[in-house]
């Protein structure tokens, strides 16, 4: 026999959790990396629309905070991702080591990083504002 035997899955114990990877496909693709056709892409839109509203809406807004919210939709996309590998997970320690792993760390950070966002757009909702009187009657009326 020459050479080492290749290792099959099951003997594998070493998971990973595509974060790199993921992170790099949101960092060189930016929104596209978010498929708006899947009901995930939807939902972190949708996320993204109730941000814009709450802070007065697209003309209430700078071009500042719109970058904010989508690094902030792009963090959760991120987040809610490490969330849902976590779950799955048997446990998120070592037990050999005594440590957890790396991933719980990283998602610590990008959660802080969300946290920073949030608080930068601010954490009160303000209302739009409306240009004109017809803008008002039919935000009334609705």
């Amino acid at each position: 026999m020459t050479g080492a035997q290749p290792k099959s899955s099951s003997m594998n114990a070493y998971k990973t959790h595509g974060l790199t990877t993921l992170k790099k496909a949101v960092r060189v693709l930016g929104g596209r990396a978010i498929d708006k056709r899947t009901k995930i892409g939807r939902a972190l839109e949708q996320w993204r629309m109730d941000l814009v509203h709450d802070l007065g809406g697209f003309d209430g807004t700078s071009t500042m905070q719109r970058q904010i919210i989508d690094l902030a939709v792009k963090t959760k996309f991120i987040l809610d991702t490490l969330d849902a590998w976590m779950v799955l997970q048997k446990s998120l320690v070592n037990h050999r080591k005594r440590v957890v792993y790396p991933a719980v760390l990283q998602r610590q950070q990008m959660a802080d990083s969300l946290a920073r966002y949030m608080t930068m757009l601010g954490l009160e909702k303000k209302s739009r504002i409306v240009s004109t009187i017809g803008e008002y009657i039919e935000e009334k009326a609705s």
